[in-house]
């Protein structure tokens, strides 16, 4: 007697059935005939992640990229508070396409910018990561999307 199998998913539901062509071609139709209701009883889907719980890296901005550093930095009043220049630093980076960042890029970029250094770059980015505003992968970290909102 042939063999048959089916493998179906819906929403979150899974239904695999393996037997005789009839047994199989009955559960499909019982299956089928409850879709609905199986849809409505579904949860919803999770919602996509970052590998540190909801942080998820900001992306690119083309609004933020296409202005000089300097005034970016002003316009986000972060031109003194050493914690808050490095945010607005590496949300200015990542907004330029760069997806993982070090504490190297940061302080590269302050100084091609000719933006006054800052003390220490690993403890603004333990205190961003404290907040919620960066998440560190590695060596590197990146922005998330509550980093920028907090500018």
């Amino acid at each position: 007697m042939p063999e048959s199998k089916i493998e179906l998913k819906i929403g979150a539901i899974e239904f695999s059935a393996t037997g005789d062509d009839a047994w199989v071609a009955a559960q499909l139709d019982k299956l089928l005939s409850s879709a609905k209701s199986l849809v409505d009883l579904s949860p919803p889907p999770a919602q996509e992640k970052g590998i540190h719980g909801n942080h998820q890296p900001m992306g690119q901005d083309p609004d933020i990229a296409q202005k000089p550093l300097a005034s970016f930095l002003k316009d986000k009043n972060a031109t003194t508070a050493q914690v808050t220049k490095f945010l607005a630093t590496a949300v200015w980076l990542e907004a330029k396409g760069k997806s993982r960042l070090t504490t190297a890029d940061v302080t590269s970029a302050l100084k091609d910018a000719n933006q006054s250094r800052l003390g220490n770059p690993a403890d603004c980015l333990n205190q961003n990561v404290k907040k919620g505003f960066c998440e560190k992968d590695g060596k590197q970290f990146y922005v998330t999307q509550e980093g920028k909102e907090s500018l």
